[in-house]
Formats: structure tokens, sequence, C-alpha cells
């Protein structure tokens, strides 16, 4: 088990540095070209294990993929390109491969069998397990293929119109892909619109996808063709050295080339809402990504309340808000965020009874938290529970507490951060 010592910085958090790559892009990069017919060329791919289990899992499925760096090549092959592994597809830790790879094998003429570590064990997988099976494909798993492990085998899929209780971007993408695969047309409607990369991407590989407000409809029988994909910083990393930049006393932070997709910018909107001193600069498009330059710098910030249509918009970015929330005048409410109890931890509880143990007036809500500040936050030993971005969070505590800070079980945060630490200390000595 890695651990961290971390202790307050006296002088301020200096300088520029660029984030790794989106992780969400990152897997669907690899996904849609490993289902593409020609080469895709990836760039600033995120080295980060979860977007490896997907590389490995695409390797099992027979795709030809080569690796160097944050630079991945993709010889697709198509649909018919597939392969039936030989073995079980691990997915690891990632929530996105597994879901996503549902909707690919679904259509299928194989069998699969999909498991991963014990917090996908416990993660809901009927939300993509279920509309599968109305598109007529064969699933079953732990609980009727509510849980891990699931086994799927693939046949002939009908379109539908499927009307989603939850927003997610995992559901939707999954839908979207058997629908490629799929008899007529196929439908996904959200009751707040997520994250729209799946969209822009197959736009990118020459799909035609149709978005009408809160719904997204795709023709079946498409193919996709290779291309280049140049993926941008990921703005839910940048949103831990942001809330660094905002709290920590005589800081300024320029974050490079981060993503700045309208549907992932929640945590701009509220650090704006609560007063940060923030700019956004040298706006452009990367392959149909948004991205910008982000500067930040020591806010004198406000309680804000969070809630209704922007929480999918920063769903990942909470962690990191509530830290910043005990360090803001003010009362600060998160509510309609129940999706978080079903992240790699009960996001809720475990961030309200960390902080809360370092001295912060934070109080679980049935569908978030209530957290009031400013509070000075004290030393001690905290964990990640195998969860990158609470160990992300914790890890800035660190940087404002009152004596040492220990963060356990570390080696969580390179699922989307491997150089995380680095990162921080480049910042911290630079001055």
């Amino acid at each position: 088990m890695e651990q961290e010592r971390m202790k307050a910085v006296k002088s301020g958090l200096h300088g520029y540095i660029k984030v790794p790559g989106d992780k969400s892009i990152s897997h669907r990069a690899v996904m849609f070209g490993a289902i593409a017919d020609g080469r895709t060329e990836i760039t600033g791919f995120l080295n980060g294990e979860d977007c490896l289990s997907t590389i490995s899992c695409m390797k099992q499925l027979g795709v030809s993929i080569n690796q160097d760096g944050d630079k991945v090549i993709v010889e697709g092959g198509g649909y018919n390109g597939l392969k039936e592994p030989t073995g079980i597809l691990d997915v690891g830790n990632s929530g996105t491969t597994i879901r996503l790879l549902s909707g690919i094998l679904a259509s299928l003429p194989f069998s699969f069998i999909l498991v991963g570590d014990e917090s996908i064990a416990k993660r809901p997988m009927a939300r993509v397990t279920g509309p599968l099976k109305m598109m007529n494909a064969t699933i079953d798993g732990r609980e009727y293929g509510q849980y891990t492990p699931l086994f799927i085998r693939g046949g002939q899929l009908n379109g539908i119109h499927y009307v989603s209780p939850v927003a997610s971007a995992q559901v939707k993408s999954a839908i979207l892909l058997a629908g490629l695969q799929a008899k007529g047309k196929t439908t996904v409607v959200e009751p707040h619109r997520s994250r729209d990369h799946t969209e822009r991407m197959l736009k990118a590989f020459g799909v035609d996808v149709e978005v009408n407000g809160l719904s997204v409809t795709i023709k079946g029988g498409q193919s996709l063709k290779g291309t280049r994909i140049p993926i941008p910083g990921d703005i839910s990393s940048a949103a831990f050295m942001l809330v660094a930049g905002a709290m920590v006393p005589d800081s300024e932070i320029t974050l490079i080339d981060v993503g700045v997709n309208p549907t992932r910018t929640g945590i701009i909107d509220v650090l704006f809402e609560m007063g940060a001193d923030l700019e956004i600069q040298d706006e452009k498009l990367f392959g149909g990504e948004p991205v910008a330059t982000l500067k930040i710098k020591t806010s004198k910030l406000s309680g804000v309340t969070i809630g209704g249509e922007i929480i999918p918009r920063l769903i990942d970015e909470i962690p990191a808000i509530a830290v910043l929330a005990t360090q803001a005048e003010g009362t600060t409410i998160i509510k309609d965020a129940e999706e978080l109890k079903v992240k790699e931890t009960n996001r809720i509880d475990t961030m309200v009874n960390q902080l809360k143990a370092l001295g912060a007036d934070i109080e679980a809500t049935e569908d978030g938290m209530k957290i009031t500040g400013p509070t000075p936050l004290r030393g001690g030993s905290v964990q990640s529970y195998g969860d990158h971005r609470i160990g992300m969070a914790m890890a800035l505590c660190g940087l404002i507490t009152k004596g040492s800070l220990v963060v356990n079980e570390t080696e969580a945060i390179s699922v989307s951060y491997p150089t995380f630490f680095h990162d921080l200390k480049v910042l911290a000595n630079n001055r």
C-alpha cells in the first residue's frame, strides 16, 4: 500500500502544467478506433490504469494496438475484425470500459465474460444491461445481470427509443454503440444532458448522429472510418489543480490545453459563482473538442448551492468541490447528487467522514452534503479507499492542514492522474 505525506505549502503554488489527457475521450478513442475501418492515430492518450484496461480488452478481441507513451496507433478492422477472446475480459477498475464495451459486444456473434475488481463488482450494471436486453441482447450475470461478472452472447439487435432514468454518458454511449449494429434507429433521451464525447467523436469517425435537445439518435448499419484524435487535458483532473490554486494562499497556476466541453464545465461555473479569480484564455478546438488555457489565483470564496441540471456536468469533481467549500465563507449545499453513492466508493459518506475527521463542518444529506466554512483543517491520516478522486481530494487537504497529513492507498490515483504528486511538487517548488 502506497502512501504520501503532505505538508502545508508555505509560499503558494506557482507555474504552468499540462494535466494528463482526458480519461473519457481516451477510452472512446481506443474503442472507436478498434471498431473503425483503417488506422486511428491518437495523441495525448491518458496512460492511466483505466485506459490501459481498455487497450488490454481490445487487444484480447484481436485488435492491433501499438502504444508509445501518450501516442497510440489502432489498426481497426471494423466490427467484423473483432474476434472471440480465449479468456475473460478484465476491465480492472474501469466502469467506462465495462459499460461501453457491453454495447459493442452485444451484437457480435460470440460469447464474452466481463469481470472487474472489487469496486466494479459493487457498481450497478442493470442501467446498461437492461436497455441492451430491450434491444434483444442476451446478457446474464450476478442477480440477473445487475452485477458482474457479466456474460454476453451477441446477436441481432433491434433499435429502441429509450428514455433513461439517469443522465449518464456511459449508459447513453453503450446504447448508441449497440445501436450502430441494430436494425433501424436507436434513440436515447436523458433527464439532463450528460457529457457528449461519444456524439462528438462518432461524428469525427464519419458517423451520422442526430442530437436534438436531450435526445440522441443513431441509425444502424453505419461504419466508422479511422481518423486522427488529439486528446485535450482532462478537466476532471484539472479541477483538483484549480481547487488547489484557489484555496492555497499566494498561488497562481496556469493549466494548458484543458478540455472545456460545455457538458463538462460545471466545475468552472461553480468556481465563478464562488468568486474564484479564474481566467479562460486561448480557446480553440482539438478534433471537435473545445480546449482552453485556465489561469487560477488564490481567491476569496463564498458558499453556494449546487444542484439540478449542473450535477451531471461536475459529478466527478464534487470531491474536489467539497474540499474547496471547507475554505469558503458561508454554507455550500450540494444536492441531487445521489449518483455519488455508486461511484468507486460511496463518495458522499466517504468525503463527509474523512473531512469531518480533519475538523471540517460538514454533514451528509440524502442526496449530497452541507459544508460550512471557512474551517481550518488539521493533519492526521486519511484513505483513498481505492478511489482516485477521493485520494486526490484528500491530498488537497494536506496542502492547507495544520500538521502533516498522510494519504494512504495513493496508488489509486494513477487510474486518472499518474503524475498528480509530481505536478503538485513542481508547483510548490516554483518559487
